[in-house]
């Protein structure tokens, strides 16, 4: 099936009944009108397959850790086709003595015209488990003024290649007006790692809105929170939503999974 501009807004429609209906009310019984049997999603190296099974399963663990959950939408793009939302997650942990936190994440979706079928996404667990053990929560980041009348643009081709181009670079951490991680609270952000190179594992434009899930590969720059041997080989995923214009990244907001990194080093 081929889908277009036309298309967003019962794309629109679709994420609203996600997040108001299912992730907002903790209401697992939504999830078959809106994803398919056969739903995909990938955080880091993990791949959740299936809604009734993994995904299900997954979705009511964080639920039962977090009674009535709430999920902040900041900003969305979408072409019809696809369709990129930024967003924190917030809540109370009952393992943790009902200690408050918020935690960014950037969800890269796919669907079919109907249902969803696909999410690459990450979400910044490394930032709620530093609140979660200081008993500090970070505030909720602005919410969007009008997600779901967001107006559809059609993928730019110019757009991707300067993102393309910069994310070669490997100056993600480097570049004004692309805040990483929790780096919007005033918390300085760490390169973590000097890039060889990137593997692009989704990618796609509205306009000059430009999305991305990536693993960047190099060596390990260590931080007080990632600890391991300097230039070491590693790999951290991240999602991305960036914005082009004057024929560059002018700003942007990047999710790296800083947590599943410190685990793979030992250092959770």
């Amino acid at each position: 099936m081929t889908l277009s501009l036309a298309d967003a807004p019962a794309f629109l429609r679709l994420m609203k009944h996600y997040v108001l209906d299912y992730t907002n009310r903790n209401d697992q019984s939504q999830t078959p009108a809106i994803m398919e049997a056969g739903y995909l999603l990938r955080m880091g190296d993990h791949f959740v397959r299936g809604r009734d099974t993994e995904y299900h399963a997954a979705t009511a663990k964080q639920m039962e850790q977090f009674p009535n959950l709430c999920l902040t939408v900041h900003e969305i793009a979408t072409s019809g086709e696809r369709l990129v939302m930024r967003f924190s997650e917030h809540g109370r942990s009952r393992l943790h003595g009902d200690r408050g936190c918020a935690w960014g994440g950037i969800g890269l979706y796919a669907w079919n015209g109907s249902r969803l079928v696909s999410n690459h996404v990450e979400q910044d667990y490394l930032a709620r488990k530093r609140q979660l053990r200081t008993g500090v929560p970070d505030l909720v980041d602005h919410p969007a003024l009008s997600p779901w009348n967001t107006v559809a643009e059609a993928p730019d081709a110019g757009a991707e290649a300067v993102v393309k181009a910069w994310l070669d670079t490997g100056a993600l951490a480097d570049t004004p007006g692309v805040l990483l991680d929790d780096q919007w609270t005033g918390i300085p952000a760490s390169p973590l790692v000097a890039q060889s190179h990137v593997e692009i594992n989704d990618f796609f434009s509205c306009g000059k809105a430009v999305a991305f899930h990536l693993t960047q590969h190099g060596g390990l720059i260590p931080d007080a929170d990632v600890a391991g041997e300097a230039g070491m080989p590693v790999r951290l995923h991240m999602a991305g939503l960036v914005h082009v214009g004057d024929g560059r990244v002018k700003r942007g907001r990047i999710i790296r999974n800083r947590l599943e990194l410190a685990r793979s080093l030992g250092r959770a």
